[in-house]
């Protein structure tokens, strides 16, 4: 990687961090005004709505220190970088909506057994305020979160706050002329109901690119077409691709030629990397050359029973 494509990660780090560091202090703000405005009306849907924006602070902060880490150069240690890093991130901010939803949903419940008196005109102000603080924070995190799991998934901590408080607001507004309190509870309930739907779908994605499987994106059969079809290739085999982060793809797999130069070879494999990289935008490849009478004919190597092999041999 040239030092310019650092420089420009680097800046884009740069940038990124100082939104969501922006966007931190404005939640955390928030938080105890909404937690005191929840406790005075007497509003689930207020107190969950603090809840939920404490799970955002945690959420941004966590995010916020990927970011910077992700930055970091691969060194010897960590020879991938620290790419995976917002992966992580986006598991535990997953894994804790989840958690959020499950206390929301029990606490509703209880409400709905014995609905208490509601302040609507505190639930109304404090709910509209609420609205427009997190649809401002969500507007400084979303650059950049539709390819990056770690921020899309604190984006959608945001945005399940905009809808939420947009919700409490509505219920405040009926509660003031029905004084239908029971209103308060269930628009909790929705509210949870949209946190796990978010959550379970970023918490499926993380644990898909952990389990370093196959990226939807990638077609194999197609793939395995594709490298066939550029010339000197006589076969693949031992073939994996896996997601590091959410961009970026690696690939590695062993080329079966006629048994040709090195010099022969290498002009093969640029013709390989450009294909992995303009049709399915695979940028890190590794590719083992050998000839026919080397190779084995499984696709998709079993690594348990390579490593079996050595080890009675």
């Amino acid at each position: 990687m040239s030092d310019h494509t650092h420089a420009h990660f680097g800046d884009l780090a740069s940038q990124t961090t100082k939104r969501l560091a922006l966007s931190l202090g404005l939640t955390a703000a928030f938080v105890v005004v909404e937690t005191l405005a929840g406790i005075l009306g007497n509003s689930l849907a207020l107190l969950t709505d603090a809840a939920h924006n404490f799970t955002d602070v945690i959420a941004l902060g966590l995010s916020w220190y990927a970011v910077k880490l992700a930055a970091q150069p691969a060194h010897a240690g960590k020879t991938f970088g620290y790419h995976r890093v917002g992966i992580l991130v986006a598991l535990i901010n997953s894994t804790t909506l989840i958690l959020i939803a499950l206390g929301i949903f029990y606490e509703a419940w209880q409400r709905f057994l014995s609905p208490p008196e509601v302040d609507s005109a505190i639930l109304i102000g404090v709910g509209a305020l609420a609205f427009f603080i997190n649809l401002g924070t969500a507007w400084l995190v979303k650059s950049g979160s539709e390819h990056d799991l770690n921020l899309r998934s604190t984006f959608l901590h945001l945005m399940g706050d905009v809808l939420s408080t947009l919700g409490a607001v509505i219920a405040g507004i009926i509660i003031a002329f029905t004084h239908w309190n029971w209103l308060d509870p269930l628009v909790s309930v929705l509210i949870g109901a949209f946190i796990l739907w978010n959550a379970w779908s970023i918490l499926r994605q993380s644990i898909h690119i952990l389990l370093e499987s196959t990226p939807k994106s990638i077609d194999m059969d197609s793939m395995v077409s594709a490298l066939l079809k550029v010339d000197g290739v006589r076969g693949v085999h031992d073939l994996h691709v896996w997601s590091i982060n959410e961009e970026l793809l690696a690939l590695s797999a062993h080329i079966v030629t006629d048994n040709i130069s090195i010099s022969a070879g290498a002009s093969i494999q640029q013709d390989l990397n450009e294909v992995l990289a303009h049709q399915y935008n695979i940028q890190h490849a590794t590719l083992q050359l050998e000839c026919a009478d080397c190779a084995n004919n499984l696709l998709f190597c079993d690594i348990h029973e390579i490593s079996h092999k050595h080890k009675i041999a």
